[in-house]
């Protein structure tokens, strides 16, 4: 027996988006659909405007790092302290004598500069605690103490704290006075250019150095090849002239002072009693000393160039920071 719809007490025709329940799988229907389609929409449409304002935040947050370091690299590098009328002016001399050092001829210029042109500084004093370096940036620096001292008519004093040798003396002897502790090490007037050679191990572990030179002396010194007489003579001539430099300013620097004997020129060293007796310094006595009793100006000004914060940060970071900043300008015009 059929039933119509139309039936008398039949069940009523399902709605058109009435849900199936056909087997036992459950189907949505056409709003159902929808509202996950909205909700997936705000959700997605929500977390690009999250990552979009992130973005924008590290792009500025890097652009303000940039504008700080890049602001304190041209602000200026000179002392910290502000001159308050008649003072000391310092110079500190720290480290190995090398370029790019702290203790290189173009980082200590500006403050030499600035300590010998200021009006309040009575004299200046180079305070050491080197062992030395290179003899081009000990040269260079000494040249520019003399030619500043002449310039100025200002007196110079050095004031060895723990040591002052080698290229570091050669700085010092500019100085129209020496002045050192009782134990400070002072002296090493020699020069040394150091190596090593490793032929015979290569022999013994069978390993052949292939090296191919235009010009007979190019390769010279080379630690993987046998030094031929020639060329150990022709290195020895060349530190042994370096050192009669070395020893030509040493006595222009203290002239009749100096009492020398067969070890002054020898690479030996002293510490500050035996260098008094040798003429190799003037006095015993510390910077405190030097600026009341000497120079008659107990404050005293540091005009030694120190790095900042910003520099030190380029110097560690180098050009990732720079990198990163550029990416940020080229960004910015992508923002929305």
């Amino acid at each position: 027996m059929t039933t119509s719809d139309d039936t008398p007490g039949a069940a009523p025709s399902a709605s058109p988006h009435a849900t199936s329940t056909t087997g036992a799988s459950t189907v949505p229907g056409t709003s159902a659909w929808d509202g996950v389609a909205q909700t997936f929409a705000r959700d997605y449409l929500s977390d690009r405007r999250t990552e979009r304002r992130w973005r924008v935040f590290f792009r500025l947050a890097w652009l303000l790092v940039f504008g700080l370091i890049a602001g304190s690299l041209v602000a200026s590098r000179g002392h910290g302290n502000v001159p308050a009328g008649p003072h000391t002016a310092l110079i500190e001399v720290r480290g190995e004598i090398a370029a790019g050092a702290e203790a290189s001829a173009e980082n200590l210029f500006p403050g030499l500069k600035s300590a010998f042109e200021d009006a309040g500084a009575m004299a200046v004093v180079l305070r050491f605690n080197s062992p030395g370096g290179s003899p081009v940036q000990s040269g260079l620096i000494n040249d520019e103490i003399r030619r500043l001292k002449a310039l100025h008519k200002k007196k110079v004093y050095a004031v060895v704290e723990e040591t002052c040798a080698s290229g570091a003396y050669y700085i010092a002897v500019a100085a129209d006075e020496i002045y050192a502790d009782k134990a400070s090490v002072v002296g090493s007037i020699g020069v040394l250019m150091d190596s090593f050679g490793a032929v015979g191990a290569m022999e013994k572990l069978g390993i052949e150095r292939r090296l191919i030179t235009a010009g007979e002396n190019k390769g010279i010194g080379d630690p993987f090849s046998p030094l031929p007489p020639k060329q150990r003579a022709y290195l020895q001539t060349t530190i042994d002239q370096i050192h009669q430099q070395f020893i030509a300013v040493v006595r222009e620097g203290r002239g009749k002072r100096l009492k020398e004997t067969g070890d002054t020129f020898s690479g030996l060293f002293w510490n500050g009693e035996q260098a008094l007796e040798n003429g190799l310094i003037d006095h015993l006595g510390s910077l405190d000393y030097v600026a009341r009793e000497v120079i008659k100006a107990e404050e005293v000004i540091d005009y030694t160039p120190k790095e900042n914060v910003a520099e030190r940060l380029a110097k560690r970071f180098g050009a990732s920071v720079g990198a990163g900043a550029v990416k940020a300008l080229q960004g910015i015009s992508a923002i929305r």
